[in-house]
């Protein structure tokens, strides 16, 4: 019925409907397996044995992520919202002299300074606690 002819995108229209599909297949497969590599890393951080650790803050950083979301209400006009998150990490300092930086999942960020020295309560790639020593 809308036949175009052999020449009008032929080759064009078979090139998307072929590649198209394959790559909505592969960014779908990207984000579940982006979504299941998360949830291991937190079963496996959660899981792990909470150990205390006797060590110095060297440092801190905060990482913020900007996040841009579009939404078509059916009427034709798009919505765009931003929103961000912001990661804290504090990196600790050990009597060996080796450094870790650990994502800051209890709000200690605010709590401790640089130059600190104490406790610090561990659990795999987290920080939960910070004990500061006195003097």
């Amino acid at each position: 019925m809308f036949d175009m002819g052999p020449s009008f995108g032929g080759g064009l229209s078979s090139f998307m409907f072929s590649v198209v599909p394959i790559l909505v297949i592969v960014v779908f497969a990207i984000v579940i397996v982006r979504m299941v590599m998360s949830g291991a890393r937190y079963v496996k951080n959660a899981s792990t044995p909470q150990e205390s650790i006797y060590a110095k803050v060297v440092a801190k950083r905060m990482d913020v992520r900007h996040y841009t979301n579009q939404h078509n209400h059916g009427s034709g006009a798009i919505h765009t919202s931003n929103s961000s998150r912001t990661y804290y990490y504090i990196t600790l300092e050990f009597d060996n002299g080796d450094r870790r930086e650990y994502l800051d999942v209890k709000n200690l960020y605010g709590l401790v300074v640089e130059g600190d020295m104490g406790y610090a309560a561990v659990q795999g790639e987290w920080i939960v606690a910070f004990e500061r020593s006195a003097g």
